[in-house]
């Protein structure tokens, strides 16, 4: 089931889908932005260094973000992924999206992916930032 959402996806005409992401987002409201979050709990300790299970404890944890500045999953509007490895990535792509609908739901924002060198904490394989956009009214 689609979940609906506020904001206005751009799919310029022409243009093949975005599968799991959309190319762009229009939205108007209240900004609700995250810092770079990881895969580590509420007491910053890792249950896991699976990539999978830090990209769900991630998720889990943009949410509650958003959730305590009164926003939700089919607000958000844009995700920028750090990965250590895009291989990690790629290899998990169905596992990845099965994460993502159970966390997130199946609302897509624009997104971005970049492979960086490291994370600020060592044990850390994928930092998220999210902004969302509370609709006016």
């Amino acid at each position: 089931m689609a979940m609906h959402s506020p904001h206005e996806f751009l799919h310029p005409a022409g243009w093949k889908p975005a599968v799991g992401y959309s190319h762009g987002m229009a939205a108007t409201g209240r900004m609700v932005l995250t810092g770079g979050v990881i895969g580590w709990n509420a007491d910053q300790v890792f249950e896991t260094d699976d990539f999978v299970g830090q990209v769900r404890q991630a998720l889990i944890s943009i949410v509650e973000i958003l959730a305590a500045g009164g926003a939700r999953p089919e607000h958000l509007v844009r995700l920028t992924w750090y990965v250590t490895d895009k291989r990690e990535y790629l290899n998990n792509l169905k596992a990845l999206g099965a994460v993502y609908k159970e966390v997130v739901g199946r609302h897509y924002p624009a997104m971005a992916l970049v492979q960086v060198v490291a994370l600020v904490e060592d044990r850390a394989r994928v930092e998220i930032e999210a902004t969302a956009v509370i609709p006016q009214g």
